[in-house]
């Protein structure tokens, strides 16, 4: 049996296993027949032309991790950034750890999707935007018809959360093989402001597949700051989906940080309804070995005076893969927008590639959007400066690839994480940068 008909056959001992209300179940229930119809996508949807699944669906995956497992703080304090007073909901094998979590009710919830799903007073929220956001894709569709649980944070109106939220979700390898499929559902109030941090990390040598979907929401005149941390195991995969809703006058950011993994794949799309919104999607990916990372983003710009600013930097090493497929979509409606995309790499090893394709669809006459990418190498004249200076070959190489990936962090909003940002670069570089920002 493979894995599809596997995930199709397990879907009803899913279902009686868990607690949910009737909008859920059809929800679900509509999801699983979606996935039924499409599978798993392949090289011959354009979407998908330079990424290959095949490599990671080949194993037998276990769907729901049975075995407890216990994780001591000191042992994986390393994966939060903890010299800052933050929440956090920290899943292991996909369920919650109270002992690693501090959640809150205190005016704004902090908690579990499961609780929201399940209990009557979150109903309301549920009904207005769960799966309100995710598109109808085979592997989101796959992730909403099992999901049970994830992140559920719901910031009310004229809110300032003062503490960042860590999302962190652990595997162990207490399965051979594991699936995991997380949901998270973030819904941002008129005028609250928030930041979140999210990280999956791989604690074992085992295969681990996941397919995770995050549905944010920014009502009027909200605030958010989204950053993702990858740099997983070499045997980890992770096909991460994130849905952006924006209103009018909201800002909405991602930055992305891909370090590691087997296969990452980063699904970014945010949905622009209203005036004068900003969305800002940046990433930086430096791998190595036979690691693959693609990102595919979409901003559809629907409605006028509005901004979008996409910047990627990736640097690629041995046989490693990358992938950028970024489109702006801009509607005869959308008048007087700003768009810029950007997609710069270096390639160190002549063994490693780079498949890039920025795509502008502009159906207005007024406007300004403008596209682009690079590939190349480090620069030789500077390089020689460098080292005529007396800076060491592996350190001017080092100096160069931190520059050229800097302008990425300038923008990261949280010092703590443009700290550990640094130093996970300089240790995929192999140099010490000297210095902290």
């Amino acid at each position: 049996m493979d894995l599809k008909d596997k995930l199709v056959s397990s879907f009803l001992a899913f279902e009686n296993r868990v607690d949910v209300d009737t909008y859920v179940h059809d929800v679900r229930s509509d999801a699983i027949k979606i996935f039924e119809e499409k599978g798993f996508p392949t090289k011959k949807e354009e979407a998908w032309k330079y990424t290959s699944l095949n490599s990671v669906l080949k194993q037998d995956y276990s769907l729901f991790p049975q075995k407890e497992s216990s994780i001591e703080y000191g042992d994986v304090k390393k994966y939060f950034i903890h010299d800052i007073d933050s929440y956090k909901i920290v899943f292991i094998d996909g369920k919650y750890s109270s002992y690693l979590s501090q959640t809150t009710h205190d005016g704004i919830d902090v908690c579990l999707m499961s609780a929201a799903i399940s209990k009557p007073k979150y109903r309301l929220v549920i009904e207005n935007y769960f799966n309100k956001a995710a598109t109808k894709d085979s592997l989101s569709s796959l992730n909403t018809a099992f999901s049970s649980e994830g992140a559920y944070i719901h910031i009310p109106k004229n809110k300032l959360v003062e503490k960042p939220i860590q999302i962190i979700h652990f595997s162990t390898g207490s399965e051979a093989a594991t699936m995991l499929q997380p949901r998270n559902l973030i819904v941002v109030d008129e005028n609250s402001h928030v930041q979140i941090i999210e990280r999956h990390q791989s604690l074992t040598n085992n295969p681990v597949l996941t397919n995770s979907v995050t549905e944010i929401f920014t009502n009027k005149r909200a605030i958010v700051d989204y950053y993702k941390i990858q740099n997983d195991s070499e045997n980890a995969s992770l096909i991460d989906n994130t849905f952006v809703k924006q209103k009018r006058e909201s800002h909405a950011s991602v930055h992305t940080f891909s370090f590691g993994g087997k296969l990452i794949r980063n699904n970014l799309n945010f949905f622009q309804n209203g005036e004068r919104i900003d969305s800002t999607l940046k990433g930086v990916t430096i791998i190595g070995n036979k690691q693959h990372v693609d990102h595919n983003t979409l901003v559809h710009h629907i409605e006028p005076n509005c901004e979008s600013h996409q910047d990627y930097k990736g640097i690629f090493d041995d046989s490693s893969t990358g992938v950028f497929n970024g489109k702006v979509v801009v509607e005869k409606e959308a008048q007087k927008t700003n768009a810029f995309q950007a997609n710069n790499n270096i390639l160190i090893s002549d063994k490693a590639t780079i498949n890039t394709k920025p795509q502008l669809e502009i159906f207005a006459d007024d406007v300004k959007c403008s596209h682009g990418c690079t590939i190349g190498q480090l620069d030789e004249s500077a390089m020689f400066y460098m080292r005529s200076r007396g800076i060491p070959e592996k350190e001017a190489k080092g100096l160069l690839m931190y520059a050229f990936s800097n302008n990425v962090l300038s923008s990261v909003k949280i010092p703590e994480v443009k700290q550990r940002i640094t130093k996970l670069i300089a240790t995929k570089l192999g140099v010490n940068i000297g210095f902290d920002l």
